[in-house]
């Protein structure tokens, strides 16, 4: 498979995007994709819809899935899991897991969003979830914008829901190894995401990618709608060090609130060797 724009990493109103997966198939297409990965947080549900929406419009499409993962002091990684079977027991059982104490932490976030000022915000970010084994910061953030307390899905976290912030509640998410034995068991590729948006000092950030490696990781984003030109040069070096595969993702989640839309990245530099290569 040799793609001309892959992207590897999007998320629709399954998890925290603004779209469904057949209007993302929809979008990926007019933006003249012709590889992509719908890659939901801890959630592989909606892929039928997807798969289902690029065959009848003969756009190539893999599962994906972007898992949250506990790392270090109380951080978060996420791993995305590419080109698997999204039907393997193993791989459901364990999102199953993850999902399940989503709600329990957005009932504590409300409570401490209370107390700065900001009531229903458990009610007001359901609203945008749908399902509460789904929510997550960003409807929290949709509901702050929506209220007037920010311009912005990015000034929420900032003030609001990062590390630190009024809002912010600390979670038990799966394991490194948790993570990456659910994507390999069910036959797919495990990628780091987004490694330049952790809030992880340079030791820190070398531990996890040493770490991932041991356990049988394969990939990397170099490119991502999350980072800058100097920090694609920096992981691309890592890819070489490492000898990760490198992947390419824009990370959309909906017009207005991503950085960059689906597809439109800068190519891989040439030398590294694409996430996708070998796959039929």
């Amino acid at each position: 498979m040799n793609p001309s724009n892959a992207d590897l990493h999007c998320h629709s109103t399954v998890s925290d995007g603004l779209l469904a997966p057949a209007a993302l198939i929809e979008r990926a297409q007019a933006n003249g994709i012709d590889l992509l990965a719908l890659t939901d947080h801890d959630e592989i549900s909606g892929l039928d819809e997807a798969l289902q929406a690029a065959a009848a419009v003969g756009l190539r499409c893999v599962t994906g899935v972007e898992i949250s993962v506990s790392w270090g002091d109380d951080q978060t990684a996420h791993i995305v899991g590419l080109n698997f079977d999204h039907r393997h027991p193993a791989l459901v059982a364990g999102l199953a897991r993850v999902r399940s104490g989503r709600d329990a932490r957005a009932g504590r976030m409300s409570d401490e969003l209370a107390k700065v000022g900001i009531d229903g915000a458990y009610g007001g970010a359901l609203k945008y979830a749908g399902n509460p084994a789904l929510i997550s910061r960003s409807h929290f953030a949709r509901y702050i914008v929506e209220r007037g307390f920010a311009p912005d899905v990015k000034t929420v976290f900032d003030y609001w829901l990062a590390k630190g912030k009024p809002g912010y509640v600390s979670h038990p998410w799966a394991e490194l190894h948790e993570a990456l034995g659910w994507i390999h068991a069910a036959g797919g590729v495990a990628v780091i995401a987004h490694p330049g948006r952790y809030r992880l000092t340079s030791v820190e950030r070398r531990q996890l990618f040493v770490a991932f490696k041991e356990l049988g990781g394969q990939g990397i984003e170099v490119i991502s709608g999350a980072q800058n030109e100097s920090e694609m040069r920096e992981f691309a070096a890592i890819a070489r060090e490492f000898g990760f595969l490198a992947s390419r993702a824009s990370d959309f989640h909906g017009p207005g609130e991503s950085h960059v839309d689906l597809g439109h990245l800068v190519a891989l530099p040439h030398d590294l060797k694409p996430v996708w290569e070998g796959w039929q």
